[in-house]
């Protein structure tokens, strides 16, 4: 998993570059090819998009609600809204921040006829909306978390299992052509060198926001424990540089663990809440992703309120449950909700996904060493 999220990584950042210098010598009946595989893609993209809900969430409600009782319902609860004010967090200082730092409007000042366009596409429906792929979900989690089923959660299990198959042999394969075409048309445009701007400008911010976010999560912690935050972060900090060189939080579970434990919290404690908070507690993610959807809306000159953002940040903590388990499995989790509330556009969502991957293991850093803070409110109030 180490060396298939790096080659990800790597292959995002190839792809950017080639999509670039492609565009600037790339005639256009070439370049039209590539626009093409795009416009197939995208529509396969949608297709599963509410597939990908559906298999994520059903099984990890029944998870959930078949698991450890109360404490299990606490944890839950608690990277819940860890993630959701996270989110919160993140839309409060990126809606104060870019707005100075990006021209509203800037991507969509280009004429639309600047652009490629596909010699054809395919129209592939998706079977149920986003919402509905959630509403389902819901009912059919809680379903087999309340009934003894055992047939149906190995459905859903399967389910899931296919889902994940999709997204690791099919989307992810595939990706970097993807972002590759992306790029290409938006060098042709003439839009990729204030996207490139915009992209520096947003990473700096949203890793100065991550830092800002454990810290915040350690101070709540230290409300109950009454112990120095600081110097329990510190103690945490091994969990998070092996997160950044991982990019995994299931591959950091042991640092993660043997970290938590160092700080005073323990062992059965540290042994339930550590692995699941690794699935559940996804902070750091909802941090970038929401930080990323203000910098495109405002480039896109696409009108946001902060009533928006607040029940997108209700929805994506939950849209992106269990979704570590598959690499970038949280922007493809999110990508309903970006289209059904906030209007992206295929292109928007690609350019999140580039964004969000192009950081990903900042996010991955920020979400397990988050997960030390849980740990100890848990240790606190559970005997």
């Amino acid at each position: 998993m180490k060396i298939f999220k790096v080659n990800l990584l790597v292959q995002i950042l190839v792809a950017i570059a080639l999509g670039v210098c492609c565009g600037m010598f790339f005639p256009d009946w070439l370049g039209r090819v590539f626009i093409t595989f795009n416009a197939i893609f995208s529509q396969f993209l949608s297709f599963l998009i509410p597939l990908i809900i559906l298999g994520f969430v059903a099984p990890a409600i029944a998870d959930i609600g078949r698991g450890a009782g109360k404490i299990l319902l606490v944890t839950a609860l608690l990277a819940y809204g860890f993630t959701t004010i996270s989110g919160l967090l993140s839309f409060t200082v990126s809606d104060a921040l870019f707005p100075r730092l990006i021209h509203p409007g800037s991507l969509s000042e280009v004429p639309e006829d600047a652009a490629l366009t596909p010699y054809f596409t395919i129209e592939m429906p998706p079977l149920m909306s986003v919402m509905s792929a959630l509403v389902f979900a819901f009912m059919m989690g809680i379903c087999m978390a309340s009934i003894k089923t055992d047939a149906l959660r190995r459905g859903f299990g399967e389910f899931l299992n296919i889902v994940t198959m999709t997204i690791q042999r099919v989307i992810i394969p595939l990706l970097p052509l993807y972002i590759f075409g992306i790029f290409l048309n938006m060098t042709v445009s003439g839009q990729v060198a204030t996207m490139l701007s915009a992209f520096a400008r947003i990473i700096l911010i949203i890793f100065a926001m991550s830092v800002i976010l454990l810290i915040g999560q350690y101070c709540v912690a230290a409300i109950f424990v009454r112990r120095n935050p600081l110097k329990m972060l510190w103690t945490m900090l091994p969990a998070y540089f092996t997160a950044l060189g991982t990019q995994s939080s299931a591959a950091t579970i042991p640092v993660t663990l043997r970290q938590t434990l160092k700080i005073g919290v323990r062992q059965e404690i540290a042994g339930f809440v550590i692995p699941l908070c690794a699935t559940i507690h996804m902070s750091g993610s909802a941090l970038k992703i929401v930080a990323c959807a203000v910098a495109l809306m405002l480039m896109q000159g696409i009108p946001y309120t902060a009533p928006m953002f607040i029940g997108f940040c209700c929805m994506l903590g939950i849209s992106i449950v269990a979704a570590p388990g598959v690499p970038g499995g949280a922007i493809m989790a999110s990508l309903g909700l970006l289209s059904s509330m906030l209007g992206f556009s295929e292109a928007d969502q690609a350019l999140m996904i580039a964004l969000y991957i192009a950081m990903d293991s900042f996010g991955t850093a920020c979400n397990v060493t988050g997960d030390g803070s849980i740990a100890l409110i848990i240790n606190k109030f559970f005997k």
